[in-house]
């Protein structure tokens, strides 16, 4: 069997009372290259980042006058101290009215399109005019967000160095908060160090979770490479009305209800769990997996009982656990006047 076009090898795994266990896994040393992070960052070549776009971008993500109620940013959704999300099983939007799905984490989003649940989004600068525009979440007017921005000399000053020769637009806007974004960046956690050759970074239970998570739990089908995600979309039968993909590329059943799979980095952050935020708990998302799922047509072929013992739940969380990083804490800039 190949999983990311790596050979699974069976070997027999200890049960936490010394126990064997007759599950088929993979050798952990034969999968760690797949989970290295990468040297560079992939880049959006008609949005080069400079620091000015990203000193502006970080001002505008955190400016809640760039909504129409003057009361909620970029980070209000997106809290740097809740892992980049919200904590809510729902965003909330203008006004404080209920938005339809949880709010996914910004973290490492520079790897990772398509965006939204759906893709709907190609690029990161796509992404950043959604929220902005939407009437239900930031409800700000193109046409409003540029005469906001040019009513603040210190934001026309600092728009001038981010985009010489370049008028304030809402593209512009979007390109400086997609450059900020793209710096939000997760930290070396202990399973990196792991990776690296550190083999005491992580301990003999989250080492079997390595092992589950690539063979029998059948995480890495969907959490593959460094951030843990295919960046694909997947009806992993959470039940609901929601297309997901679906209402974005109709007619192909696979894609009902198929929302985006999410990055596991920092994901004891950021509870609750799921596109719809269902899911309280880490443990509540490995027990919807094993056997809580909703069997229907577009069910993802790869979903099925996995028959996993609680030891085996509780080595899972163990991995999941290393792959938390210890981040710098965000700084909230000043803001022009």
């Amino acid at each position: 069997m190949l999983l990311c076009g790596v050979a699974f090898v069976p070997y027999t795994l200890a049960g936490s009372d010394g126990s064997s266990s007759n599950a088929t896994s993979t050798d952990p040393h034969t999968l760690l290259a797949e989970f290295r992070r990468p040297a560079a960052m992939p880049v959006n070549k008609s949005n080069p980042m400079t620091p000015e776009k990203v000193a502006l971008g970080q001002m505008l993500f955190f400016d809640p006058r760039l909504s129409g109620s003057g009361a909620i940013s970029c980070a209000t959704c997106h809290n740097p101290a809740l892992g980049w999300s919200d904590a809510l099983p729902k965003g909330l939007g203008h006004m404080g009215g209920r938005l339809g799905r949880h709010t996914p984490t910004v973290l490492n989003v520079a790897y990772g399109e398509p965006y939204f649940w759906d893709g709907r989004a190609a690029t990161l600068e796509d992404q950043a005019k959604g929220p902005l525009t939407s009437a239900a979440e930031m409800n700000m007017p193109a046409e409003q967000a540029v005469k906001r921005i040019l009513s603040m000399p210190g934001y026309v000053t600092a728009f001038a160095y981010a985009f010489p020769g370049k008028a304030v637009s809402v593209d512009t806007i979007a390109a400086a908060i997609a450059s900020y974004e793209r710096t939000v960046v997760s930290n070396s956690a202990p399973f990196d160090k792991w990776v690296a050759g550190d083999e005491g970074a992580i301990s003999t239970a989250a080492k079997r979770g390595f092992a589950l998570f690539n063979g029998k739990a059948n995480c890495a089908v969907c959490h593959s490479g460094w951030r843990m995600t295919d960046d694909g979309f997947h009806d992993i039968g959470i039940s609901g009305t929601d297309r997901g993909r679906a209402a974005i590329s109709p007619g192909i059943v696979q894609l009902e209800y198929a929302f985006k799979t999410p990055t596991l980095r920092n994901v004891n952050q950021r509870a609750p769990y799921m596109h719809d935020g269902s899911l309280a708990t880490l443990s509540g998302v490995i027990d919807h997996y094993d056997t809580g799922f909703v069997s229907r047509p577009s069910l993802d072929t790869q979903m099925h009982r996995l028959n996993l013992t609680p030891d085996e739940k509780a080595d899972l969380l163990a991995f999941l656990d290393t792959l938390t990083s210890v981040d710098s804490p965000a700084v909230v800039p000043q803001l022009p006047q």
